[in-house]
């Protein structure tokens, strides 16, 4: 690779070849970014067209977010992915990692007229009070669409987009996945609850105040999650890498 992000693209790599196994891809379609620059406006993306199972590190696309001439390329990526993700490095330069997908579970939350997410087990606690929930989808995310997502994420690391999916925003990809991995989780058990049309088992406040503390504090976890994703597919798909 000719560029000085190798770290970046084949972490950002490995992550969306485990979105696919993992079923959180949507067939060219979603995207994720991780920015590169101090200020967030450079960035890499992925190409449009091409499966998240197959993305290797030297397919990610470096772009900057104030170049409106970047969808002229011949390799431009998607016209949304570009729209949305410019305008949150742009606005949100904490968030260095972006994953934007539609999920099964947390897309079918986001399709409820009520999209908050109880604290019915601990992992829907981690997220408590840390969701932005998009009340005001206007269509497909480009131009205006775009810069109004853009300032919706007000410090969270969550933003449920109502009427289309999800979206995560970490201050490393490693944080990123593991956060996409278990919101979706929360949501799959949440949905499968509704399912079976008992009363749910809610925490109180405090409690659930107390795990998500206790998450937020848990050493290392993310980083051990992601290097054993790394591992793995390092021996199983060493061709990420390339």
């Amino acid at each position: 690779m000719s560029d000085a992000h190798t770290q970046q693209r084949t972490e950002l790599a490995c992550a969306f070849r485990w979105a696919a196994r993992l079923g959180m891809h949507e067939s060219i379609a979603n995207h994720f970014s991780v920015a590169v620059s101090a200020d967030g406006r450079e960035f890499l993306i992925n190409p449009y067209g091409t499966h998240f199972s197959q993305i290797k590190a030297s397919d990610l696309l470096l772009v900057n977010a104030d170049d409106p001439s970047t969808l002229d390329r011949p390799d431009a990526p998607d016209i949304t992915a570009c729209a949305l993700h410019s305008a949150l490095h742009r606005n949100q330069p904490h968030a260095r990692c972006i994953l934007h997908t539609h999920s099964k579970y947390a897309t079918t939350l986001a399709c409820l007229a009520d999209s908050r997410l109880p604290p019915i087990e601990q992992n829907s606690m981690r997220f408590f009070e840390r969701v932005a929930i998009d009340e005001g989808f206007d269509g497909m995310g480009l131009g205006d669409e775009a810069e109004r997502v853009s300032h919706l994420l007000e410090g969270k690391p969550i933003l449920l987009m109502g009427s289309h999916g999800l979206l995560v925003a970490a201050p490393s990809i490693a944080q990123a996945f593991d956060d996409l991995y278990y919101f979706e989780r929360a949501c799959e058990v949440y949905i499968t609850a509704l399912s079976t049309g008992r009363p749910l088992r809610v925490a109180s406040d405090e409690v659930a105040r107390k795990t998500a503390r206790q998450w937020q504090d848990y050493p290392g976890f993310a980083d051990r999650h992601f290097s054993a994703l790394m591992k793995i597919l390092s021996e199983e798909e060493p061709g990420f890498r390339g």
